[in-house]
């Protein structure tokens, strides 16, 4: 594109472009950033991440608005489409006509000019039947009746309105039920909130420093090592201000249902981007991260080099066969569908099928398999994942305790954590819909003998 559209909405469709070639939303946003001035970063970030997270939603209504529907759209034009559409009917701070007219200037660079005839005709339609609407309160009310009846369809309800897969709709459908689908689909398309860990300090004490240079935050119910900062662009001040890393309370939770005795030599052997790595070598005498990527590896390495004097070792390597010896305490928070985190991470939903399910627990397992290797006797084995999918979690776990009888599941010391964050048989379970935050799982596995 060129000067007639803004670097920002030109950098959107390059997210959008990147994602269609399969690269994560966060690394084509974090590319897309060198194009745009500081100050329109955070509109940035709003209109790719807000149009990925409803994509769902925006599909139905212009599958409806679009004479041929969408599939006889091309790529691009449809991803200009739903920028167009997301502008309209979500960001306020946009005009009208400026969404419609960016829109078709792209549309003109980018397709060409037969294009932008249908996008103008496209959104100037939905803008006459909006009318007023678009002044609003909620600009959708004036499209809802193109979408399923909630009480009648609710699993197209679900899929469409709720922008999230079929497939993964009637899954979790017949795992949790109507209702708690419905949260948890609410709760995936509201924007995350931004929380920091503070590392070698009391949140107490860290939020008395961040007060002291203006910034305002406040401790989490139920996550006892988190804040919740309320500006997230001033996120750099705050590194500035204190020594901590951005951590969902969820990932925190886990860290502290781990719970390692103070002193002990501890591997975190799915380490990046490196979280839970910090956090556990607070306590630790010695930590080993390690992690099969040496690219996702540079997130850790750039938050030791910001706190620095953490005992943490990096390296290179695959957590089936972990180059360690048996040890105190082995963290694996194993790669998984994550569909836990897709409110933070909202391409995940389009992402990844119910064939990433299958091949991601065969994974799970052959890496439980080599990390029991690497406990020592009285030992504990930590497992987790940010999932919600039963086969990655407790189907996994129990799969494991059934080929090694030399483990057994221990819940966490009761002081650490409150009981409606763990099941019946003490493993954590946090979801969104119920606590708040990002979905996690773990389960304490100690090593007898």
């Amino acid at each position: 594109m060129n000067a007639r559209v803004t670097p920002a909405r030109s950098a959107a469709l390059d997210v959008m472009r990147a994602l269609r070639d399969g690269e994560l939303a966060d690394n084509a946003l974090e590319r897309a950033y060198s194009r745009v001035p500081p100050r329109d970063r955070a509109w940035l970030q709003e209109l790719a991440y807000g149009t990925i997270r409803l994509r769902g939603r925006i599909d139905h209504l212009l599958d409806q608005l679009v004479r041929r529907g969408i599939d006889s759209l091309r790529p691009d034009l449809l991803d200009l489409l739903r920028l167009g559409v997301y502008q309209l009917l979500e960001m306020r701070s946009v005009p009208p006509y400026a969404a419609v007219s960016q829109t078709v200037e792209g549309a003109k660079l980018a397709v060409g000019t037969g294009a932008s005839r249908l996008v103008n005709g496209v959104l100037q339609g939905l803008r006459r039947r909006l009318g007023r609407g678009l002044q609003g309160d909620d600009p959708w009310e004036g499209v809802r009746d193109l979408f399923p009846d909630r009480e009648g369809e609710p699993l197209a309800y679900l899929s469409t309105w709720g922008s999230h897969p079929r497939w993964l709709v009637e899954r979790w459908v017949s795992n949790f039920g109507v209702e708690a689908t419905s949260a948890l689909i609410e709760a995936n398309n509201r924007r995350p909130e931004l929380y920091l860990r503070p590392v070698g300090r009391g949140v107490a004490e860290a939020l008395t420093a961040l007060r002291e240079v203006g910034l305002e935050g406040g401790p989490v119910r139920g996550a006892p090592d988190a804040i919740k900062l309320d500006e997230p662009g001033r996120l750099l001040e705050a590194f500035e201000t204190i020594p901590a890393i951005v951590q969902d309370p969820a990932a925190g939770l886990v860290v502290r249902y781990a719970a390692p005795n103070r002193g002990s030599v501890v591997a975190d052997l799915c380490a990046a981007p490196g979280g839970k790595a910090i956090a556990l070598a607070e306590d630790a005498s010695y930590l080993v991260a390690g992690d099969i990527s040496l690219g996702r590896l540079e997130r850790l390495r750039a938050n030791l080099d910001r706190i620095r004097d953490l005992p943490v070792g990096v390296i290179v390597a695959d957590a089936r066969v972990p180059p360690v010896e048996p040890l105190d305490l082995v963290l694996l928070d194993v790669p998984c569908t994550g569909t836990g985190t897709l409110r933070r991470h909202p391409d995940g939903r389009w992402r990844i099928s119910e064939a990433d399910l299958a091949s991601l627990t065969t994974l799970q397992s052959e890496i439980l398999e080599g990390a029991a290797t690497r406990v020592r006797p009285g030992g504990l084995l930590v497992y987790a994942t940010c999932s919600l999918e039963p086969e990655e979690n407790v189907a996994q776990v129990d799969a494991f305790l059934e080929r090694h009888p030399e483990f057994t599941l221990e819940p966490p010391p009761t002081e650490l954590l409150e009981r409606e964050l763990l099941d019946q048989e003490g493993r954590l379970a946090v979801y969104p819909w119920v606590h708040g935050f990002d979905g996690a799982f773990a389960a304490r596995l100690r090593r007898d003998r």
